[in-house]
């Protein structure tokens, strides 16, 4: 294709517009996918929580691998236009495969809801997955690196806007799928059963996958294509090696040193790929310590959802479930790109500050050190509310008097009555080993408690009568998970009785004993309880009080004077005071940091990369994105804190240290322009063409500049 002057609009090139479509297609696809991962593993493939996170975190990780063999596809073999191509295809049919997965009829010969054989959809969904991560760790480096290539020289500012706007369609895409993928999940569909519609919410981004796949086609003439060079990897890495080796054969002080260890490659490779190598090797010395800035901005989405748990989600008139915090960060993303690109660097600009890309990146990852500062306070200030559990061998015990007179008893050190129903002190904590429990009431003799108090737990002591009490274990020594809150039932009636809630269904609750705990979401409930005892009169439709988040509460079934059930509530936990608003600070603080860090990246790496190797400094720097991931599962395997602050304070004390490091090391990078580098060698090549075909065109052409 000759050289056609490319469409213009904005004084952006036209095909640019289709290469951001593109992108935030691409990223619908496949957060809406990633965001459904985890409960169809646990709900379809019936995995549990470790398995399923261990799949998870692999596959992410290998999306973040794979880059570089794209990269080393579009740079050494098929150039960027054929492999985004090639890769979607590939990434499509992996969509459709894992959506096809889905479809529960696709085994369920016996129509009874479950697939009779997992293990194909198992199969099925490994291969999806395997050919998902190809795909788009494929095509992430060729995209960006492709945009970027259709600028031309001179056109730095519009190019580093359009890594703006790429962030930007990349964030939109997944903040959009996050909101509008779950909304898909409930929806329900089946030829025999119905149930919950995974084929539905992961057909949906595959179907955005091929969209994203036309409209780049769509593209194809507007396109300016850079030819592929060979197989520059290799050349590469054979340079890099001779050079070594040469560098270790004339080691000797009789040898004259070179100014840079790859000039001892110079007797077998030509300068301009020994300094298309220095360039390259510059920049990724310098991503050496980027990986612990990944490591941070990665757990915003384990431990800071996990840190929203035992918070509150009401702010003001809205409530919030603790994983919807995460969206917080993909909102600000999509507010502030523009507002750091259109306000706050131009001011930087008119204070003259020569604010380059590497200080940009030292200020965000001060940024997100100093999240993780915001992060330790914010814990701090839940640690004061938490309640306090049972450690080592200690026990927790509360008594519940459900009889119907006065019952005294007696603790080691203290001695306690309590009235019929009355609310009780809170628990107590004893020593498993000296644990000596007595119970009595007026005018009977005293009952000891014999029972085997496990360790480390929460227990709860039924009396009833002075000869009769039933301990109950609570099973619950953490405060609820997700942000929910527990219920249990006592039976202080006279015969078992089932419970209903929202849903869930107590079954057999046997006279004076406790079921387990059963969890729910913040709001109102209503109960039914069902017992042939209860008369046809009475009332059976009961209330909760307003749940919060992250409380506990036993709700004990009394027979009142009318034989009617009657429900006495008592907290076993509190519900969760700090708001989830505070919360809102770190997450500001993270998101300035990775706008002036990622976008920054994305730009560096295009504009410091030699022509023909832009695609794998890409690759590079997903690499560090990669690293980060792994360095998260390595510290949360390693060290469990026992506080949590301490653990946040940790990392960005490490992030700092970091930040000092790379700002040193920034100090002493040069920036080239790759173009101006490469112009010049080509104007060499070309005189020294001329010299040996001519020998007198050079003094021509001396003598002309003369005159």
């Amino acid at each position: 294709m000759g050289m056609s002057v490319p469409k213009s609009c904005f004084g952006y090139p036209l095909s640019i517009f289709f290469i951001v479509v593109n992108e935030f297609c691409e990223r619908f696809s496949y957060y809406g996918m990633r965001a459904l991962l985890i409960l169809y593993f646990q709900r379809f493939l019936g995995w549990n929580d470790n398995l399923g996170t261990a799949i998870y975190h692999t596959f992410v990780a290998l999306c973040y691998l794979t880059p570089i063999l794209g990269a080393l596809i579009a740079d050494s073999w098929l150039g960027k236009f054929k492999t985004i191509v090639s890769l979607s295809i590939v990434y499509t049919i992996g969509q459709v495969v894992i959506a096809v997965s889905s479809i529960n009829d696709l085994t369920d010969f016996n129509h009874d809801g479950t697939p009779d054989s997992i293990s194909v959809h198992v199969a099925l969904s490994m291969i999806g997955l395997v050919l998902i991560a190809l795909g788009t760790g494929g095509i992430k480096p060729c995209v960006s690196a492709f945009g970027g290539d259709q600028f031309e020289e001179g056109q730095e500012k519009q190019r580093n806007r359009f890594f703006s706007i790429f962030y930007l369609a990349i964030n939109a895409g997944s903040l959009l799928s996050t909101i509008i993928t779950p909304m898909l999940r409930v929806q329900v569909c089946g030829i025999h059963s119905k149930q919950a519609c995974y084929p539905l919410a992961f057909g949906v981004p595959a179907a955005l996958m091929a969209v994203s796949l036309i409209v780049f086609v769509i593209g194809s003439g507007m396109y300016k294509k850079v030819q592929p060079q060979g197989n520059i990897m290799s050349k590469v890495a054979r340079c890099i090696g001779f050079a070594i080796k040469n560098r270790i054969r004339h080691r000797s002080k009789k040898f004259p040193k070179r100014e840079h260890w790859l000039d001892w490659a110079s007797e077998k490779y030509d300068e301009r790929l020994i300094s298309q190598i220095k360039m390259v090797t510059r920049v990724m010395f310098l991503y050496i310590p980027l990986p612990m800035f990944w490591a941070l901005f990665d757990q915003q989405g384990s431990r800071w959802t996990l840190q929203a748990t035992t918070m509150s989600g009401k702010i003001g008139i809205i409530e919030i479930q603790p994983d919807q915090m995460q969206t917080v960060n993909a909102i600000l993303i999509v507010i502030m790109v523009p507002i750091v690109d259109a306000v706050v660097y131009p001011l930087i600009a008119k204070c003259g500050l020569n604010f380059t890309s590497l200080k940009k990146m030292t200020v965000g990852m001060f940024l997100a050190s100093m999240a993780f500062v915001a992060a330790a306070i914010v814990q701090v200030e839940i640690d004061k509310t938490l309640p306090v559990f049972p450690k080592g061998n200690e026990v927790q015990i509360k008594v519940l008097n459900i009889g119907d007179s006065n019952m005294t008893v007696s603790f080691p050190g203290t001695t306690e009555t309590y009235n019929q129903m009355s609310q009780p002190k809170d628990f107590m904590t004893f020593n498993v080993d000296n644990l000596s429990i007595n119970i009595s009431s007026t005018g009977s003799p005293v009952t000891p408690v014999t029972h085997n108090f496990e360790s480390g737990h929460r227990h709860t002591l039924l009396v009833w009568a002075p000869s009769n009490y039933q301990v109950v274990k609570d099973g619950l020594n953490q405060k609820p998970e997700k942000g929910r809150n527990g219920i249990r039932f006592v039976n202080a009636f006279g015969e078992s009785f089932n419970v209903t809630m929202d849903g869930e269904v107590y079954n057999n609750v046997s006279s004076h004993d406790a079921s387990e705990y059963l969890f729910f979401s913040s709001g109102v409930k209503s109960f039914t309880i069902n017992s042939p005892e209860i008369s046809q009169q009475c009332g059976k439709e009961f209330k909760t009080s307003y749940l919060g988040f992250g409380s506990a509460f036993t709700y004990v079934i009394t027979r009142k004077s009318d034989g009617c059930p009657e429900a006495k509530a008592f907290e076993d936990i509190s519900p969760n005071t700090v708001s989830m608003a505070l919360q809102i600070p770190q997450y500001f603080l993270l998101t300035c940091g990775e706008v002036v860090f990622s976008v920054t990246g994305l730009e560096f790496s295009y504009s410091q990369a030699p022509s023909n190797m832009k695609s794998v400094l890409q690759a590079g720097w997903l690499l560090t994105v990669a690293v980060g991931n792994i360095i998260v599962l390595i510290v949360a395997g390693a060290g469990q804190f026992s506080e949590q602050w301490a653990e946040y304070v940790l990392f960005a004390a490490l992030l700092l240290v970091v930040c000092v490091i790379f700002a040193i090391m920034a100090r002493f990078y040069t920036y080239i322009n790759p173009a101006e580098v490469e112009a010049q060698f080509d104007k060499d090549d070309k005189e020294d063409y001329l010299e040996k075909s001519n020998p007198y065109a050079k003094l021509d052409s001396v003598s002309q500049t003369q005159m």
